[in-house]
């Protein structure tokens, strides 16, 4: 299947879409706040910071690192443990999975074979006051960036990425990508890593290594080291909170984040981002050199790919399926949860196979959404009720092998009893709807305004209760145009029953201007 990367330009705003035979398997959206140096704290950028404060009974502390939120650090990624600990809890981990191993029969995956798994869990009885103090400087690298109204999250254990290897100063361990999958490819990388790494490092072999000689693991390996001093030096030089090492610009970080050998062409529409591209892949990525292309087409690059109407339904709440279904996708602080229908379809056999049919539609959909909205955290997936086992195993299992495409790492539990999955998904930048969207004015993000009825009832009540209270003879009513409109004919009768009763005069009076939920009530004297 084709695969293409797509980089697109406008003013400050950088556009990026991994497309794999059609469908987006990655993308991404870098916006300069203004024309200056964009100092946001990006993944991977590294900090000299300095403690604001220390919270023994969260087990966490705030950074200052320079950028308007506090950073958060948590006790697993505050502490570093010296290479004794680091080698005894290693020892203690290697048996505990021989014997999860020997009592289950099951083979155990190599949990220490990607970057994010390859720092060891640490004591529990470790206490972040024990080690940390309110007004030290630290040095801390971007794991999170901000999302949200929350800050950056910080971590102690840098980590530098080069294009074939990333080299952990702090942690002592040789490690291979899960992606490579061949036993035969792991063990060799393995072998040459330990034969580069020295007491004390670590080092993690990216996907991309598969295949690379030993003198182009360790080219990689030094330019790292390099750096590495380069970042020691200058945190001896400057005072908290600086910025010590900023990592890759946008497009460098996704040509080489993820591009790899199976991308047959990188089309660029700038000018000036083409030559960024051809510099960095003339450099580091000889094997792309010629499948770089220069878009220059009239028809806008997204558009001539069918890339923007998929984002349009990316920002959708719900989405279609071919066979008539549709998925409902609904993003909150705590979690997303998305519901199966099967809207128009009927089938053409039994019931059991309609749903099934559905939510096997709707199994590749739902993985591709998430992928391309950067869904996160807690995740909940509501089918249509399936009867047989067996076809909860299916769905199951399907879905199970569509992730198998996303980058982050997901956890997916069974179905359940009550038709539902529970899943949780890695996320370590904003999702599509936050970059793209706004919470609406109008409803305030809750998607639902009052009707015009409630607030005419609404009002009636306040009125009631102010022209009890009121000694003026006349009272002045402001509301929405479609509320004064009801006011006037429908609820007339109501109007003039309170004029009688209470002998006042109520003048209503329609703002083009004020929200549907809004209004205003005065007395005056005659």
């Amino acid at each position: 299947m084709p695969k293409e990367l797509i980089i697109n330009k406008t003013l400050n705003e950088t556009r990026v879409a991994l497309l794999e035979n059609g469908d987006i398997l990655d993308y991404l959206i870098d916006r300069m706040i203004d024309t200056k140096e964009d100092n946001r704290p990006v993944v991977g950028n590294i900090y000299k910071g300095r403690v604001l404060r220390v919270l023994p009974g969260m087990q966490s502390a705030f950074i200052d690192i320079g950028h308007d939120k506090a950073a958060f650090l948590y006790v697993d990624d505050a502490y570093l443990p010296s290479l004794e600990e680091q080698r005894e809890m290693m020892k203690n981990r290697m048996l505990i999975e021989e014997t999860k191993l020997k009592n289950s029969g099951e083979v155990i995956p190599d949990e220490m074979s990607t970057l994010a798994e390859s720092v060891m869990s640490f004591r529990r009885d470790v206490h972040i006051s024990d080690f940390l103090k309110e007004g030290q400087e630290i040095l801390v690298q971007v794991a999170k960036e901000p999302i949200s109204t929350k800050g950056p999250r910080v971590t102690r254990h840098i980590t530098l990425a080069g294009r074939y290897i990333v080299f952990m100063p702090f942690i002592e361990h040789t490690g291979v990508s899960r992606r490579i999958e061949q036993d035969e490819e792991r063990l060799r990388l393995k072998e040459v890593l330990d034969s580069i790494r020295p007491e004390g490092k670590g080092i993690i072999a990216r996907t991309v290594a598969e295949g690379q000689s030993h003198k182009v693991l360790k080219s990689d390996y030094n330019m790292l080291v390099k750096i590495w001093k380069e970042i020691n030096k200058k945190s001896q030089k400057v005072k908290s909170p600086n910025l010590v090492y900023k990592d890759l610009t946008f497009i460098q970080r996704v040509l080489r984040d993820i591009t790899d050998e199976d991308v047959d062409q990188i089309v660029v529409d700038s000018k000036t981002d083409y030559k960024i591209v051809e510099k960095f892949v003339t450099k580091y990525l000889s094997s792309m050199k010629g499948k770089l292309q220069h878009y220059t087409d009239d028809m806008p690059i997204f558009e001539h790919y069918g890339i923007d109407i998929e984002i349009e339904r990316a920002i959708s709440n719900k989405i279609y399926l071919k066979s008539g279904g549709s998925i409902n996708v609904d993003q909150t602080e705590a979690l997303v949860s998305i519901d199966v229908n099967t809207g128009k379809f009927v089938g053409k056999k039994t019931l059991e196979d309609t749903i099934l049919k559905t939510n096997l539609e709707a199994v590749k959909e739902i993985a591709y959404q998430l992928r391309l909205r950067n869904c996160g955290g807690i995740i909940i997936i509501d089918f249509i009720d399936m009867m047989k086992d067996e076809h909860k195993e299916a769905v199951y299992h399907s879905l199970l092998e569509a992730l198998k495409r996303d980058r982050a790492k997901t956890n997916v539990l069974p179905i359940s009893a009550l038709g539902l999955v529970e899943m949780t998904r890695k996320r370590t930048r904003e999702t599509l709807t936050r970059v793209m969207c706004h919470t609406c004015p109008y409803c305030e993000g809750t998607g639902q305004v009052k009707s015009i009825l409630t607030v005419c009832y609404d009002l009636i009540r306040e009125l009631t209760k102010k022209i009890r209270k009121s000694l003026g003879n006349k009272v002045y009513i402001y509301a929405h145009p479609e509320v004064s409109a009801r006011l006037c004919s429908e609820d007339l009768d109501i109007i003039e029953k309170l004029e009688e009763e209470y002998s006042k005069l109520l003048v209503i009076r329609a703002e083009n201007s004020y929200h549907i939920e809004q209004y205003e009530i005065h007395t005056q004297e005659y």
